[in-house]
């Protein structure tokens, strides 16, 4: 087995979203001793936006830009990852109501029509990767997004991943989420607490 680890907060050792993904992946490897992990940091290496540049390359145009060599390879080995993995695990912190741009970035290489999906004749997308891949997100914001709380309708983050996710066929997904962590510590400390009660139910 395979497992993606991918972390895209810009906070470091402060980061929720990467200590609850850094605990789903040692729950996967307690339960899958030889899964062979991939471990990519957004933040650390981040890639270029989507650019003109890149387009006319993904349509034949030669390229002489090194720097652009270079960010249009790190796109194929996205691909080529996420194509090798059986377990994806995100960890994915709302900015702004959304996801970070680092990760939207990482979305932005891996929804490529010819390549993960492609459009039938009739206009419906049809997913070009296996629909055995199951899907870890790590969710963490610091207010309350679920449906029933005052800005619930702000709420583009989770919903916006699990659609993504659904679009390339993949809907075996499951949100840990850690939400309403600047109410202050004691919501914090319960909010990650639940969190990592959920991780430690996660089968096989």
């Amino acid at each position: 087995m395979k497992l993606l680890h991918i972390d895209s907060s810009i906070l470091g050792d402060n980061s929720v979203s990467r200590v609850l993904s850094a605990e789903i992946v040692a729950r996967q490897r307690a339960l899958h001793p030889s899964i062979d992990v991939i471990y990519r940091d957004l933040t650390a290496s981040v890639p270029h936006h989507l650019s003109i540049a890149h387009i006319a390359a993904r349509h034949g145009a030669p390229v002489e830009d090194q720097g652009l060599l270079g960010d249009i390879a790190r796109g194929e080995d996205y691909l080529t990852e996420l194509f090798g993995a059986d377990v994806i695990v995100i960890g994915a912190p709302m900015y702004n109501f959304s996801v970070s741009s680092q990760l939207k970035i990482w979305i932005d290489r891996i929804v490529v029509a010819g390549r993960t999906f492609k459009y039938s004749e009739t206009g419906a997308p049809q997913s070009l990767l296996p629909s055995s891949k199951k899907v870890f997100i790590a969710s963490t914001r610091g207010g309350a997004y679920v449906p029933g709380t005052p800005h619930a309708e702000l709420e583009h983050h989770e919903t916006y991943l699990k659609g993504i996710f659904a679009f390339l066929g993949l809907h075996d997904v499951t949100i840990i989420r850690a939400e309403g962590l600047a109410f202050g510590p004691e919501a914090k400390d319960a909010a990650i607490a639940q969190a990592r009660r959920e991780i430690s139910t996660i089968g096989g």
